[in-house]
């Protein structure tokens, strides 16, 4: 979970690396004082929009996380347990660089 206050590093610590040359960003993953996510891609999936699903319509989805991404052109489900991811799915590849992702009234996600 995200603390308020806490410094999460960037672009101190960082799992990225630069587009053209591939060379690390900042100073390494760790450093102390810094706090880790619990989540990330390497390589970068480039994140965009994202909702925690609320909804009825995917009773099953209820609390997952879903992420739109602008490099890998999919939206990213990750189920989660508290504070802990247990399982990423990458879906609808290829549809396209998704900017948004909303959850409708109506239980639908939007993109």
């Amino acid at each position: 979970m995200l603390e308020p206050g806490a410094n999460y590093g960037w672009p101190v610590i960082t799992y990225g690396a630069e587009y053209g040359s591939g060379l690390p960003i900042g100073e390494g993953t760790q450093k102390p004082g810094m706090a880790q996510p619990i989540w990330h891609w390497t390589p970068s999936i480039a994140p965009s929009g994202m909702v925690f699903y609320t909804g009825e319509r995917f009773g099953r989805r209820r609390g997952d996380l879903f992420v739109g991404a602008l490099k890998e052109r999919m939206l990213v489900r990750l189920q989660l347990a508290g504070e802990r991811v247990l399982a990423e799915e990458r879906m609808l590849g290829g549809i396209g660089r998704i900017r948004d992702v909303r959850m409708g009234p109506d239980g639908l996600l939007y993109l």
